[in-house]
């Protein structure tokens, strides 16, 4: 079993990708979803985030507001480096343990990690290869803006990432979801054939 990273700037249709991954069968080990769950009560970084980023951010039932959260760390990169230093190490063990029980079963071709910040969480280099899923930058405006955020902001989230040339020249796979629902399928199915045949021979 190969196991691959899954990036892309925000709104590029990274998530579209790990979708369309997972209706074919493979996994795909959500490592945002595992952050969010790190800093619910009870887990292992809730208190160091609220020590490192006031207590204020909790609301009455000790949960971190995220939007916040956000908020501070986006707007100061020292901060986000802080919040990643605390997330990233946790989340990578539990990622990687994943990996191995995926492992054992040996029921798939590949395995798939899906993260914003895989590149540069330093994860990306402990992988097989990598699938960066990737638009027009004006389409990752586009979308943010159609999520609410301000153009202000919609700038900063895309900036406080590593620029698309940087990700595109370490990807192993690319899929540009640029395009309709449909082409970007056509080319998560070529994606998948090749991982099978691969597994195959």
């Amino acid at each position: 079993m190969v196991n691959l990273g899954l990036t892309g700037g925000i709104a590029s249709g990274k998530s579209v990708v790990a979708a369309i991954l997972r209706e074919l069968g493979f996994p795909v080990l959500d490592a945002d979803s595992i952050s969010h769950k790190l800093m619910e009560p009870g887990q292992s970084a809730h208190d160091e985030i609220l020590q490192s980023f006031g207590a204020d951010l909790a609301d009455s039932s000790a949960r971190i507001d995220r939007h916040k959260l956000a908020a501070i760390v986006f707007a100061d990169p020292a901060k986000l480096a802080k919040l990643n230093s605390i997330l990233h190490p946790r989340v990578d063990q539990i990622i990687f343990n994943q990996l191995e029980d995926l492992q054992k079963s040996d029921a798939h071709s590949a395995a798939f990690v899906e993260a914003a910040l895989l590149i540069e969480a330093g994860m990306a280099a402990k992988l097989d290869g990598l699938v960066v899923a990737w638009c027009r930058p004006e389409q990752q405006l586009e979308r943010l803006r159609a999520r609410g955020m301000s153009e202000t902001e919609a700038r900063r989230r895309i900036a406080a990432q590593l620029p698309l040339e940087a990700k595109l020249k370490r990807a192993t796979y690319t899929i540009n979801c640029s395009g309709t629902l449909d082409e970007t399928r056509a080319q998560v199915l070529t994606l998948a054939a090749n991982l099978h045949k691969r597994h195959m021979t």
